[in-house]
């Protein structure tokens, strides 16, 4: 795909949104950060069930850590591999406390050592909570960008390094929260919704989708 194509398809995206954040509901970097832990194999609106019960009552690393692991899977347990995240958001609290003054670090190697983070987490709380013009990669952004020819690469890494190098600088911010929704809602993973694609005319995916019939 070449550069003018890529710059027209993002050109869109923010027309149509101009504004994305990620769906996961929070009020603070701290919550971010347990709201994207909690979210591995798991769907936003899930996560939002549960911390909507939870923040309430307990939304700092001091009051997390008070639940303790048997406390806090309660609140979680409708979430998929509640136990190890339980673990994973208490360990991650008592690191935050003991080494970071109560606060959610910015800087990437810090967010990595936290139990449960990774890299695709550690880079949606440095995009969404600090506004570093990161890209998380995760199954929607991974099928996007191989799919429409934006970014194609065999494994999460280099489809990172492919967007972080072809995405005009200028939507690096939002690009993230843009690909994310795109592969949500209309690129879809069983049946993309080509027929009511914005950005149809652009993408290189040779098989699209016709519209239904008796749509």
């Amino acid at each position: 795909m070449n550069k003018l194509k890529r710059y027209e398809i993002f050109s869109r995206l923010q027309a149509q949104n101009p504004h994305p954040t990620t769906e996961l509901e929070y009020t603070s970097p701290f919550e971010l950060l347990i709201a994207v832990l909690l979210s591995a194999q798991a769907t936003d609106v899930s996560v939002n069930k549960a911390t909507r019960k939870l923040y309430p009552v307990a939304n700092t690393p001091e009051k997390i850590l008070a639940l303790d692991v048997e406390g806090l899977i309660p609140y979680i347990q409708t979430i998929g591999l509640f136990r190890t995240k339980a673990k994973n958001v208490i360990a991650t609290c008592k690191i935050l406390i003991d080494q970071h003054g109560s606060e959610v670090p910015k800087e990437r190697e810090a967010l990595e050592a936290l139990p449960g983070v990774g890299r695709k987490t550690a880079n949606v709380v440095m995009n969404t909570a600090f506004g570093e013009p990161t890209i998380a990669v995760d199954t929607h952004i991974f099928r996007v960008s191989n799919r429409t020819g934006i970014a194609p690469g065999k494994n999460v890494d280099i489809v990172e390094e492919k967007l972080l190098k072809f995405v005009p600088d200028e939507f690096k911010l939002d690009a993230h929260h843009w690909l994310i929704l795109h592969g949500r809602y209309t690129c879809l993973a069983r049946t993309p919704k080509c027929w009511n694609c914005m950005i149809a005319d652009l993408c290189e995916y040779k098989q699209k989708t016709p519209l239904p019939k008796g749509a």
